[in-house]
Protein backbone atom coordinates (compact mmCIF):
# COMPACT_ATOMS: atom_id res chain seq x y z
CA UNK A 1 0.00 0.00 0.00
CA UNK A 2 2.59 2.34 1.00
CA UNK A 3 4.37 2.06 -2.36
CA UNK A 4 1.50 2.92 -4.41
CA UNK A 5 1.13 6.59 -2.23
CA UNK A 6 2.77 9.39 -3.66
CA UNK A 7 4.24 12.07 -1.28
CA UNK A 8 2.57 15.24 -2.56
CA UNK A 9 5.30 17.82 -1.80
CA UNK A 10 5.35 22.00 -2.06
CA UNK A 11 8.62 22.37 -3.55
CA UNK A 12 9.73 23.66 -7.05
CA UNK A 13 10.03 20.10 -8.13
CA UNK A 14 6.40 19.10 -7.83
CA UNK A 15 5.22 22.68 -8.89
CA UNK A 16 7.26 23.40 -12.28
CA UNK A 17 5.52 26.90 -11.63
CA UNK A 18 7.61 27.14 -8.77
CA UNK A 19 7.43 29.75 -5.81
CA UNK A 20 5.90 32.93 -8.22
CA UNK A 21 1.97 32.09 -7.63
CA UNK A 22 2.23 31.79 -4.18
CA UNK A 23 4.00 34.78 -3.66
CA UNK A 24 1.49 36.27 -6.64
CA UNK A 25 -1.15 35.69 -3.77
CA UNK A 26 0.63 36.90 -0.61
CA UNK A 27 0.79 40.54 -3.04
CA UNK A 28 -2.88 40.45 -3.31
CA UNK A 29 -3.29 39.23 0.13
CA UNK A 30 -0.93 42.49 1.15
CA UNK A 31 -2.91 44.90 -0.59
CA UNK A 32 -6.63 43.41 0.30
CA UNK A 33 -5.22 43.74 4.07
CA UNK A 34 -3.91 47.22 3.70
CA UNK A 35 -7.01 48.24 2.00
CA UNK A 36 -9.66 46.62 3.87
CA UNK A 37 -7.85 46.29 7.80
CA UNK A 38 -5.73 49.62 7.15
CA UNK A 39 -7.80 51.75 5.39
CA UNK A 40 -11.35 50.60 5.56
CA UNK A 41 -11.32 50.60 9.31
CA UNK A 42 -9.57 53.77 9.72
CA UNK A 43 -11.93 55.54 7.39
CA UNK A 44 -15.56 53.62 8.56
CA UNK A 45 -15.43 52.23 5.55
CA UNK A 46 -14.98 48.94 5.78
CA UNK A 47 -17.86 47.14 3.35
CA UNK A 48 -17.21 49.96 0.80
CA UNK A 49 -13.04 47.80 0.94
CA UNK A 50 -14.28 44.54 1.12
CA UNK A 51 -16.62 45.31 -1.92
CA UNK A 52 -13.03 46.88 -4.18
CA UNK A 53 -11.04 44.20 -2.92
CA UNK A 54 -13.23 41.15 -3.84
CA UNK A 55 -11.42 40.07 -6.95
CA UNK A 56 -7.71 39.74 -4.63
CA UNK A 57 -9.65 36.92 -2.73
CA UNK A 58 -9.60 35.05 -6.56
CA UNK A 59 -6.08 35.82 -6.85
CA UNK A 60 -5.22 34.75 -3.57
CA UNK A 61 -7.01 31.38 -4.29
CA UNK A 62 -5.25 30.79 -7.84
CA UNK A 63 -1.88 31.67 -6.39
CA UNK A 64 -1.89 29.38 -3.43
CA UNK A 65 -3.41 26.39 -5.57
CA UNK A 66 -0.04 27.85 -8.04
CA UNK A 67 -2.73 27.43 -11.51
CA UNK A 68 -1.34 28.69 -14.56
CA UNK A 69 -3.50 31.02 -14.63
CA UNK A 70 -2.19 33.05 -11.00
CA UNK A 71 0.23 35.25 -12.97
CA UNK A 72 -2.86 36.82 -15.82
CA UNK A 73 -5.38 36.84 -12.91
CA UNK A 74 -2.82 38.81 -10.79
CA UNK A 75 -1.60 41.26 -13.70
CA UNK A 76 -5.12 43.06 -14.25
CA UNK A 77 -5.06 43.30 -10.05
CA UNK A 78 -1.69 44.69 -9.65
CA UNK A 79 -2.05 47.36 -12.16
CA UNK A 80 -5.53 48.48 -11.41
CA UNK A 81 -4.09 49.30 -7.79
CA UNK A 82 -0.86 50.55 -8.89
CA UNK A 83 -2.99 52.87 -10.98
CA UNK A 84 -5.27 54.07 -8.16
CA UNK A 85 -2.39 54.44 -5.83
CA UNK A 86 -0.30 56.52 -8.67
CA UNK A 87 -3.29 59.12 -9.16
CA UNK A 88 -3.37 59.30 -5.48
CA UNK A 89 -0.11 60.18 -5.02
CA UNK A 90 -0.09 62.93 -7.82
CA UNK A 91 -3.12 64.45 -6.13
CA UNK A 92 -1.63 64.80 -2.66
CA UNK A 93 2.24 65.76 -4.50
CA UNK A 94 0.06 68.56 -6.48
CA UNK A 95 0.63 67.37 -9.38
CA UNK A 96 -2.81 66.06 -10.85
CA UNK A 97 -6.30 65.89 -9.51
CA UNK A 98 -6.94 62.81 -11.49
CA UNK A 99 -8.90 61.54 -8.08
CA UNK A 100 -9.49 63.94 -5.04
CA UNK A 101 -10.04 64.10 -1.25
CA UNK A 102 -8.56 63.70 1.85
CA UNK A 103 -6.10 61.62 2.86
CA UNK A 104 -4.30 61.38 6.26
CA UNK A 105 -0.88 60.41 7.13
CA UNK A 106 -1.91 56.42 7.86
CA UNK A 107 -3.92 56.27 4.49
CA UNK A 108 -0.64 57.50 2.61
CA UNK A 109 1.18 55.28 3.72
CA UNK A 110 -1.18 52.23 3.20
CA UNK A 111 -0.78 53.77 -0.37
CA UNK A 112 2.96 53.01 -0.39
CA UNK A 113 2.61 49.59 0.68
CA UNK A 114 -0.45 48.77 -2.04
CA UNK A 115 1.90 50.76 -4.55
CA UNK A 116 5.17 48.17 -3.25
CA UNK A 117 2.96 45.02 -3.07
CA UNK A 118 1.11 45.72 -6.61
CA UNK A 119 4.75 46.35 -8.19
CA UNK A 120 6.26 43.38 -6.62
CA UNK A 121 3.35 41.10 -8.27
CA UNK A 122 3.89 42.60 -11.55
CA UNK A 123 7.58 41.69 -11.24
CA UNK A 124 6.70 38.58 -10.58
CA UNK A 125 4.24 37.89 -12.93
CA UNK A 126 7.22 38.76 -15.63
CA UNK A 127 9.46 35.94 -13.91
CA UNK A 128 6.28 33.23 -13.84
CA UNK A 129 6.86 30.54 -16.58
CA UNK A 130 3.59 29.80 -17.35
CA UNK A 131 2.25 27.01 -20.67
CA UNK A 132 -0.89 29.22 -20.95
CA UNK A 133 -2.62 29.77 -24.65
CA UNK A 134 -2.70 33.47 -25.04
CA UNK A 135 -6.31 33.15 -26.01
CA UNK A 136 -6.42 32.00 -22.33
CA UNK A 137 -4.39 34.72 -20.96
CA UNK A 138 -5.69 37.57 -23.08
CA UNK A 139 -9.60 36.11 -21.36
CA UNK A 140 -8.61 35.45 -18.27
CA UNK A 141 -6.14 38.79 -17.66
CA UNK A 142 -9.57 41.20 -19.49
CA UNK A 143 -12.17 39.44 -17.49
CA UNK A 144 -10.26 39.52 -14.44
CA UNK A 145 -10.14 43.71 -14.88
CA UNK A 146 -13.77 43.77 -15.79
CA UNK A 147 -14.56 42.16 -12.70
CA UNK A 148 -12.17 44.09 -10.89
CA UNK A 149 -13.69 47.30 -12.30
CA UNK A 150 -17.30 46.27 -11.93
CA UNK A 151 -16.61 45.80 -7.85
CA UNK A 152 -15.11 49.46 -7.39
CA UNK A 153 -17.59 50.72 -9.09
CA UNK A 154 -20.36 48.79 -6.85
CA UNK A 155 -18.31 49.95 -4.25
CA UNK A 156 -20.08 53.64 -4.65
CA UNK A 157 -23.13 52.79 -4.78
CA UNK A 158 -25.14 54.83 -1.72
CA UNK A 159 -26.07 51.17 0.19
CA UNK A 160 -22.33 50.14 0.20
CA UNK A 161 -20.50 53.42 0.29
CA UNK A 162 -22.30 54.96 3.40
CA UNK A 163 -22.08 51.36 5.62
Amino acid sequence: MCGRLKYFSMSSEAHPLGKEPIAIALCCFAILASLVAGVGFAAGLVLCYVVQTLPLWIGIAFGIRRTRLAGWIGLPLFLFWLTLMVFIWLYVLGIASIISGHFSPFEIAMTIIVGAASVTGIALFTRLKSSVSPAMAVTTFVITAVVQYACFRISFLPAIAHR
